[in-house]
């Protein structure tokens, strides 16, 4: 009495089908449950059936058989048992389950079974009866199925919870069941890969580590690894690397939806990276996957504490590409090896920004019908492109001019030379000795000091015309909040935002934040040195450009000198720079004469902020008269500009007002 395999699931002709778990089910519930009746549904059930005749160890044998050489079909079921450790009992819940969700006539032929409990989904009580002998040893089929692995770990999931358990049915979730199929499908809060349109391309020493890295968690039960990032498409797109590198896809999962989710990942071939948006001083631990026993990356910023369930998790944060890798990225990004070249010497920005600028920059020439893109285009897309800093600070994008900053000497020496450390920064310890180069970060810090009006900011933006870079001031007072510890994640966002755009950011009046420590003496004296020593740590490790001013140095933090780079002082400017400073201001259209302009310059003791208004209401006076700036006009504002200081106007330029 052998095996029928002519009437095995989907055998249409006299030709004989390969069994399967599903076939075999079946064939367990006819041989066992069916009726010798002839209701359709019941002859269906027959029909679909092989036949072993009563011979149950030779359908044991059969079963057998069907776990040592699956079928293409039962191949992922038969995967993902073994990882799980299921037992054959919930091995053929789960295929007969399944089999209900794309085979009509089988859910009418179980619930003719089940009449009259409405249910065309298996029961428990209807899986008990149909395979009693295959619970593992010490435990009865029913505890098999009710406490077994497929059930806590999701596989399979009980409906109406209200109803007695052997009056419940099992069936396979969704995700599950199309994973069986070989296909995806969507968990909430989770996204499977990246869209091509958001990769990002990772230079080749990036992408070697990735598969070291991956490598190494190899045989680890959920090795994990952070990856640490200021760009988030970036760390996403190392993730992704380093999932490929071992033959998987990754699942990007910001939800807390988790029950369930190791059998998919199983099934698809899934890695689980965590996105982890966290800022300073706030931790994060990372959710155990009962029944996944593979890698798991977290995808965070360059804040925050991660940690598994049993300690500290290891960490990976990003570098900036170097040189070489950056004019390789650039080339890929802009197709032009010459001005890559430049572009990697000039910006360190990473994988990510890179690919951004350089879209960017394509576009906008395909736009204006050039072919070929200039340095200027990649400025401009830097300036033109979100990058999430408006909330946070404010754009400064009009460029500043060597004939616009008036400076004595010394000072546009010193300035000059803060261009060249700059630009410097990336390999400004190549050749020095170890001292030098031990905890070298490439950030720039400098600080401009000096009464107002004296050129501090229009330095900045200065400074930030040389680079071709966008400058930012920072509003501070946006920055500072009433709430505990939101403060620090504004800074923190500020600067990892900053790091990956390669930004200049502008701390006008910086002493409100960068000031001294005070001595605590209540709970808002703890919190405000908290928020100082985060600043401190925190631009002590920025690996961009930062331009700090304030009206006078005493007021910073003494801890917070050794961290400069440079102190520019910006000190009011003498007689000459001021008669340079109204020539400046005044341009060629003017008619005032010079010996006027020199009268000025030596009797009025103004910086260049001042200068600038006098001018600029004196050309509404004159405009108003329909002539060119005239003497008499520019005396006239600058006793305006006198009254709003609070001060009388010199003496000897009162008779002009005549």
């Amino acid at each position: 009495m052998g095996i029928d395999a002519g009437r095995a699931v989907g055998a249409s002709t006299d030709e004989a089908a390969p069994l399967t778990l599903r076939s075999l089910a079946i064939s367990a519930l006819v041989e066992r449950l069916v009726p010798p009746a002839n209701a359709p549904e019941l002859a269906f059930l027959r029909d679909r059936a092989p036949s072993f005749s009563g011979d149950r160890e030779k359908w044991r044998e059969a079963l057998r058989g069907c776990l040592r050489a699956p079928t293409a079909a039962d191949a992922p079921l038969v995967r993902v048992a073994a990882e799980l450790q299921l037992n054959l009992l919930e091995v053929l819940a789960v295929a007969l389950s399944a089999a209900v969700e794309d085979d009509v006539l089988i859910g009418r032929a179980l619930a003719y079974l089940q009449t009259p409990i409405s249910a065309s989904r298996p029961t428990i009580g209807l899986l008990v009866e149909a395979f009693p002998d295959l619970a593992p040893p010490g435990l009865t089929p029913f505890q098999a199925l009710v406490a077994g692995d497929a059930v806590a770990l999701g596989l399979l999931a009980r409906s109406d919870p209200q109803a007695p358990l052997a009056e419940q049915s099992l069936f396979v979730p969704l995700p599950h069941y199309l994973g069986l199929l070989g296909r995806d499908a969507t968990w909430p809060g989770a996204l499977i890969d990246l869209p091509p349109s958001h990769e990002v391309g990772l230079p080749e020493s990036v992408l070697e580590r990735a598969a070291r890295t991956m490598a190494s968690l190899k045989g680890v039960r959920q090795g994990t690894m952070v990856v640490r990032s200021s760009s988030p498409a970036e760390a996403r797109s190392v993730a992704a690397a380093m999932a490929r590198s071992i033959g998987r896809r990754p699942l990007y999962i910001e939800g807390d939806a988790l029950a369930g989710l190791a059998p998919w990942l199983l099934l698809r071939d899934l890695v689980p990276v965590f996105i982890y948006d966290l800022g300073p001083g706030q931790k994060r631990t990372i959710p155990l996957l009962p029944g996944y026993g593979g890698p798991v990356l977290v995808v965070a910023g360059v804040d925050g504490v991660v940690e598994t369930a049993t300690g500290g998790a290891l960490s990976w944060t990003l570098p900036i590409p170097a040189q070489e890798e950056r004019r390789a990225l650039w080339t890929r990004a802009v197709g032009d090896g010459e001005l890559a070249s430049k572009l990697a010497e000039d910006y360190r920005h990473g994988s990510g920004r890179i690919a951004h600028l350089g879209r960017l920059a394509l576009s906008a020439a395909r736009a204006a019908g050039r072919p070929k893109l200039a340095p200027a285009d990649i400025a401009t897309a830097a300036w033109q492109g979100e990058n999430g800093l408006g909330a946070l600070a404010q754009a400064m994008p009009e460029p500043i001019s060597d004939e616009a900053l008036v400076l004595s000497p010394l000072l546009r020496q010193d300035l000059e030379t803060l261009v060249a450390r700059c630009r410097a920064r990336d390999h400004l310890v190549d050749g020095l000795g170890p001292s030098a180069v031990t905890r070298y970060r490439p950030g720039v810090r400098a600080l401009f000091v000096g009464p107002s009006g004296t050129g501090k900011t229009l330095a900045a933006g200065w400074l930030a015309t040389r680079l071709q870079m966008p400058l930012y001031r920072v509003d501070l007072a946006s920055m500072i909040s009433k709430f505990i510890g939101e403060t620090e994640k504004n800074l923190a966002q500020l600067f990892a935002i900053a790091e990956h755009t390669e930004v200049i950011l502008l701390f006008d009046e910086a002493d409100s934040i960068f000031g001294k420590r005070t001595d605590v003496r209540e709970a808002n004296d703890r919190f405000a040195n908290a928020q100082t020593n985060y600043v401190l740590q925190r631009i002590e490790s920025f690996d961009g450009i930062a331009v700090l001013t304030s009206n006078n140095q005493s007021r910073m933090d003494p801890a917070f000198a050794r961290r400069l780079d440079a102190i520019l002082e910006f000190p009011p400017p003498g007689p000459e720079s001021r008669r340079d400073l109204w020539l400046a201001h005044l341009g060629q259209g003017h008619a005032v004469e010079r010996r006027d302009v020199q009268r000025l310059a030596a009797i009025a003791d103004l910086g260049g902020g001042h200068v600038r208004n006098v001018v600029l209401t004196a050309a509404v006076i004159a405009r108003g008269k329909g002539r060119p700036i005239q003497y008499g006009d520019l005396v006239q504002a600058l006793a305006t500009e006198y009254r709003k200081l609070g001060k009388q106007l010199p003496a000897e330029l009162r008779g002009a007002l005549a």
